[in-house]
């Protein structure tokens, strides 16, 4: 490729792959029409091929195009990411901090994080969110978020997993479920599909689950699936089932209506962690967000069946 070609090329590129329009991607770049048209001539002259069909009202990408659009709006993410991150470096302990974190890390531990760090550092400031498993690995890897509290599920090789606290699954259902009586912990092999709650495939519990429980009975029936706690609080309520998710997960919903059994044969638990990018430094807002959410885990009580692993 020839060595003049640079961002200036791909935004270029990207803007009127998405408009489908050179008239809209200018105004939307602030050049002229001309200089648009230009430095998208440039860029093909440069990859040796169109990028594309030309009509009198419309630009449509060619094969080729289609094919490396991903990979060059993946590229601008990770450039506009390391100049964000170069930006917080330079401000300080001013910035902004972008998290994703399952609820119940928000709900036990994160939300009192980040009230602590917010009281003694007013000028830095969060956006937090709430997303499965599989999605909090990509937004992590393309740059979405700085970094995020997570169990992992598909370990991409981009990113570094650094165990925080691990909590044991368990049984939830109504206090008047028959599963709900007796102090013998339940095992796995006495559990009835027919009245089973389970997570989709793409949430962490649910992922987890379909590898390591053993029993594929409980996940055929994908019509009775959920992909959040208070989402599964409702049904459970409403419809007197049950459902097998962590401990930590299983406080936020439980009870005077809904409760917690132990659910053994096979014990099973799950690992949260801290998901960063690999090779990438984080800013000092997202460092000192991390430092507060770790001086929580170790002082804040934690439900039964919750241990803490972060150490320092």
């Amino acid at each position: 490729m020839n060595r003049n070609t640079s961002l200036r090329h791909f935004r270029a590129f990207v803007a009127v792959a998405n408009a489908g329009s050179v008239t809209i991607a200018a105004k939307e770049l602030f050049l002229t029409q001309s200089a648009l048209t230009a430095t998208i001539q440039q860029f093909e002259e440069a990859v040796g091929f169109k990028l594309f069909d030309r009509s009198t009202r419309r630009v449509v990408m060619t094969h080729e195009a289609q094919r490396f659009k991903p990979q060059a709006e993946h590229i601008l993410r990770q450039f506009d990411s390391a100049v964000a991150d170069l930006e917080s470096l330079a401000q300080g302990r001013r910035g902004h901090v972008r998290i994703a974190a399952a609820a119940s890390v928000t709900h036990y531990f994160l939300g009192h994080a980040i009230a602590g760090m917010r009281a003694d550092y007013p000028d830095i400031t969060v956006s937090l969110h709430d997303a499965a498993s599989e999605q909090v690995e990509r937004m992590v890897e393309q740059g979405e978020v700085d970094f995020a509290f997570a169990s992992p599920h598909k370990r991409l090789e981009e990113l570094v997993y650094t165990p925080l606290f691990e909590d044991r699954y368990g049984l939830v259902c109504r206090e008047d479920h028959r599963y709900a009586q007796g102090r013998r912990a339940l095992r796995w092999p006495d559990l009835s599909p027919a009245e089973y709650i389970g997570f989709t495939a793409d949430t962490g519990i649910g992922a987890y689950l379909r590898q390591h429980a053993d029993r594929p009975d409980l996940f055929a029936n994908s019509g009775n699936e959920v992909s959040n706690t208070s989402s599964l609080a409702a049904i459970l309520k409403w419809t007197g089932g049950y459902s097998v998710l962590p401990a930590l997960a299983a406080a936020r919903i439980t009870g005077p209506e809904l409760v917690f059994r132990a659910l053994t044969t096979p014990a099973l638990s799950r690992q949260v962690h801290l998901v960063t990018r690999k090779l990438r430094s984080l800013s000092p807002g997202s460092e000192l967000l991390v430092d507060y959410m770790l001086r929580t885990l170790r002082q804040a009580p934690v439900p039964d069946g919750v241990k803490v692993l972060a150490k320092g």
